[in-house]
């Protein structure tokens, strides 16, 4: 018998990428011991909360959740409010949360000048030897498009193993872009690309400064960087790949000018190569 987890994953893959949000809520309800593995496991578009503290929107995942709560990066409050006792090893202290408020204003930045819009967040944690985060930008269509829908969604998951001599680290990026496009109207009909792109990336980078600060500045100006090369890459990727390869399906299916036009062209070819050749 299949193991109940493979099958999720799965099913998962054959049905809508468009629609996994949904498909996800309905596999937990049909098996709710699954949820924990799954909710960590799937990337599926992300959501934004309203911070009380701070009046300030953040994106939710299961890397700033505990139960129903969610990590406010900007307040380091959960919300709903958790027991500080419960989650007192989920709230980051010390260098690890100087360095997520230093990646949040840089990253909140990156995202004003790229998207011109959205909600980005940053959270990172304390590992045995170094640190890890993850860094999210959610943009969506803007108000005035008509008849469509839009929506982009970055997920950069990164592991930090510093170096004994603390003059270098080795930093891990994985990252996952997830877009879901529509367009409905009497010219095209009815049209939906949606899917998501995972790529990942090593290197080891150097440290400057001798100052905890100035160490710390230095791990937030690596992990920026490699978060704009890194998407700068996937979205040239979806633009030369995937959306050139669409436009060539779609325009081999069908066309928007009426087929009377396309068959005059079509005569007008003939009959001028048809004079050529006398």
């Amino acid at each position: 018998m299949a193991d109940p987890f493979d099958a999720a994953l799965d099913l998962l893959r054959r049905l809508p990428p468009s629609q996994t949000q949904k498909n996800l809520a309905g596999i937990i309800s049909l098996v709710p011991d699954l949820e924990e593995e799954l909710l960590s496991s799937v990337d599926v578009g992300l959501t934004a909360k309203h911070c009380p503290k701070t009046g300030r929107d953040y994106l939710c995942c299961d890397y700033n959740r505990d139960g129903d709560s969610y990590r406010s990066p900007w307040s380091n409050d959960f919300d709903p409010p958790i027991d500080p006792d419960d989650v007192a090893d989920l709230i980051p202290r010390g260098r690890i949360r100087r360095m997520e408020e230093a990646l949040n204003a840089a990253v909140d930045v990156y995202r004003e000048l790229y998207y011109e819009g959205g909600v980005s967040s940053a959270y990172l944690w304390q590992l045995d030897e170094g640190f890890a985060g993850v860094v999210l930008v959610k943009k969506g269509a803007s108000a005035g498009a008509a008849a469509g829908k839009g929506g982009w969604d970055s997920i950069h998951v990164l592991e930090v193993t510093e170096a004994a001599s603390k003059r270098s680290a080795h930093y891990k990026l994985t990252s996952t872009v997830i877009l879901d496009l529509g367009l409905k109207s009497e010219a095209v009909g009815g049209l939906e690309l949606a899917g998501n792109l995972t790529r990942q990336q090593e290197q080891n980078l150097a440290i400057h400064g001798l100052r905890e600060a100035e160490v710390e500045q230095s791990h937030v100006a690596n992990i920026g960087r490699m978060v704009e090369d890194m998407e700068t890459r996937m979205r040239n990727l979806l633009q030369e790949v995937y959306f050139g390869k669409a436009k060539d399906v779609v325009g081999d299916l069908r066309s928007i000018r009426p087929l009377s036009e396309a068959e005059q062209e079509r005569a007008a070819q003939r009959e001028v190569i048809g004079k050529m050749n006398r």
